[in-house]
């Protein structure tokens, strides 16, 4: 299967999908699913059936590594 973006997430079957421990719990999060290929496919919570964004496995070592090293701390202030 191919996956691409904005591709509704309903379509992407056979992956578990994972939310952060930290989540509010109120259904404002993201969740995210390892595809196979190993790319990453970032769905909204709120609307599982809604666009994914699928993402390469190395854009998201650079977006975790930026997250990890506080670059996008001033967008929650």
């Amino acid at each position: 299967m191919v996956f691409d973006n904005g591709m509704p997430a309903c379509d992407i079957t056979g992956v578990e999908w994972v939310k952060s421990s930290g989540s509010v719990g109120q259904g404002n999060c993201v969740e995210l699913a390892k595809l196979p290929g190993g790319q990453v496919a970032v769905r909204n919570s709120r609307h599982p059936g809604g666009a994914a964004l699928v993402y390469t496995r190395e854009e998201m070592i650079a977006f975790l590594a930026g997250a990890k090293g506080s670059e996008f701390d001033h967008l929650t202030i």
